[in-house]
């Protein structure tokens, strides 16, 4: 669980042989990018080049790019992609990736599969159809205007005035100056080349499962999905990584391993200690279908907690940040839950800290008035750190 990658990258300021594992291909990415130190000179050429390679394309071959798009993907990932980028950004964001995957120096070439990924993924704007990708569930806009003012979406609807509809407006950016803005600005943020701290490894690897010997690590940072897909990493990860390789059921393949799903059929239960099965149990009286995806939950997490304190050396600690998620309007109350289950495997857990968020800071956002009954609104007001010390002997 690298996520980001900022546990990885501060380990590797502070000169440490840092790990990070993940089965996410965009939270790979990232964590690869964040820890790889580049010369700044070089990626500018590079960035700059890219950019003068693709608008020559857009220029002069934009038929050619047409045709290439009509052959990229499967009949599904081909709806999936129409449905959520218009023709011009289509073409204009091929024109760009054709240039990246140019590039021959691996490490060069992900920082710049990130810059795509960032013009497609963020809080707002974007040059997908989409709005609250970095958010929640994406709403696709209703009317869209091309870049000269064109209509091409919700013509219908164009003489309607109302807060809602405007909100959900969106004219299409153009890729190339998108990626222009995000490139310049990853630039001043990356790692000088001169570093000289070990290189740490970002490997793809499940946390129930570590490819890491007995009593080997000094420390894990980390922080676990929450329960029952509160924030479901996959549903904005597939728009950029739809241009990166992959397809749509290959995507929703990956998002059924990942922890915290809601799949339950043909899963291996593990059996929990008595306050975390009250827990699941007073959750089914509620939903049994809930109380399953929370049951699975915590057994990844027993599974995820057994190999850390498998891998540990004995007198070092474990520290996880996570939150609780609400489900059919009770707490899940993750935080004493994981204590338990943690103690039941062997670790001491000496204390439980409570950091609140600004609800305005949220990955998920908050909406401009409080509303106890929203379910968004009942999450993610406070995380926990809850620490984990494998004894001596």
């Amino acid at each position: 669980m690298a996520g980001s990658g900022t546990t990885v990258l501060e380990g590797f300021i502070l000169g440490r042989r840092a790990l990070g594992f993940d089965i996410d291909p965009l939270a790979l990415l990232v964590s690869q990018v964040k820890t790889a130190p580049l010369d700044k000179t070089e990626v500018n050429q590079v960035g700059n080049n890219i950019l003068k390679q693709a608008t020559i394309a857009l220029d002069e071959r934009e038929s050619e790019l047409r045709e290439l798009l009509e052959n990229r993907w499967d009949t599904k990932t081909r709806e999936f992609v129409d449905y959520w980028f218009a023709l011009e950004t289509q073409v204009g964001l091929l024109a760009l990736l054709m240039e990246i995957d140019k590039i021959a120096d691996e490490s060069i070439r992900a920082f710049f599969q990130l810059v795509f990924s960032s013009i497609i993924i963020t809080k707002s704007g974007g040059v997908s159809l989409a709005f609250d990708l970095a958010h929640t569930r994406p709403h696709r806009a209703k009317i869209v205007f091309s870049r000269s003012g064109e209509v091409l979406l919700g013509e219908e609807l164009t003489d309607r005035s109302s807060p809602r509809l405007k909100f959900l407006t969106k004219r299409l950016r153009f890729a190339p100056y998108e990626f222009k803005k995000r490139f310049q600005q990853n630039l001043r943020s990356l790692l000088d080349s001169g570093f000289t701290s070990p290189s740490p490894r970002i490997l793809r690897g499940n946390a129930e499962n570590l490819p890491l010997a007995d009593d080997s690590v000094d420390l894990i940072v980390t922080s676990p999905p929450y329960a029952s897909n509160a924030i479901d990493y996959m549903r904005a990860h597939k728009f950029s990584l739809v241009w990166l390789g992959y397809c749509i059921d290959q995507l929703a393949q990956k998002r059924k391993e990942y922890i915290g799903g809601e799949a339950t059929t043909g899963f291996d239960f593990e059996r929990l200690p008595d306050y975390s099965a009250g827990t699941v149990a007073a959750i089914s009286e509620l939903d049994e279908k809930k109380g399953r995806v929370l049951h699975r939950y915590y057994s990844e997490m027993t599974r995820t907690l057994r190999e850390m304190f498998r891998v540990l050396r004995p007198g070092k600690a474990a520290i996880l940040v996570v939150g609780s998620s609400v489900l059919r309007g009770r707490d899940t109350y993750t935080q004493n839950c994981l204590a338990e289950i943690g103690q039941a495997i062997g670790f001491q857990v000496p204390k439980i800290g409570e950091r609140r968020l600004d609800r305005n800071r949220r990955m998920l956002p908050a909406g401009f008035e409080r509303n106890s009954e929203s379910q968004i609104q009942q999450r993610m007001h406070v995380e926990y750190i809850i620490g984990f010390h494998k004894p001596e002997s």
